[in-house]
């Protein structure tokens, strides 16, 4: 088997530098949940086709499955436990737990990256926004219409300037 040198990365993960090694074939996904313990981030597919390991890379929502860590130097990623500050919940869980649209939370994770995006670049997206924005993501569960509900509530709370809600007052304690 052929040896392969590491490389050594710098990026910044939901605001945390981090500097890590890695292998010329790894890829994202794997730095993030194997060497830095985020393991909202799901391997669905492994093709970049299911939406389970979304996440937002310099801006952009993409699959880190098929991102290989090397090209990630110097960038800034945001996963689901990043979205929020601790104590909190950002809007977009807040309105996923509101509508009853966690089935078994496998893919949840995504989505909420997705509509996270989606809402930071449209405060009001249209129905039709709001299905382009989740189209290739897929929910084994079949909760898409509570989904695009939670993208809807999502923009609401936000286009009214509620982005972090305390998550003991969610929890009713």
């Amino acid at each position: 088997m052929a040896e392969y040198r590491d490389y050594v990365v710098k990026l910044t993960v939901n605001g945390v530098t981090y500097i890590v090694s890695v292998k010329p074939y790894e890829r994202l996904i794997d730095v993030l949940r194997y060497k830095l313990g985020l393991t909202s981030v799901k391997e669905g597919c492994g093709r970049g086709e299911c939406g389970a390991c979304v996440v937002i890379l310099n801006g952009k929502v993409v699959p880190s499955c098929l991102t290989l860590a090397i090209r990630t130097n110097g960038a800034e990623v945001q996963t689901l436990e990043g979205l929020a500050p601790e104590g909190k919940l950002h809007a977009v869980q807040k309105a996923l737990i509101e509508v009853h649209g966690i089935q078994c939370g496998f893919c949840i994770p995504g989505f909420a990256i997705a509509i996270k995006h989606l809402v930071d670049n449209n405060s009001n997206p249209t129905d039709e926004e709001i299905k382009e924005a989740l189209d290739g993501y897929l929910c084994r569960c079949g909760s898409y219409s509570m989904l695009i509900e939670a993208a809807r509530l999502t923009a609401k709370y936000v286009s009214e300037g509620r982005r972090y809600f305390d998550l003991r007052e969610c929890l009713g304690e």
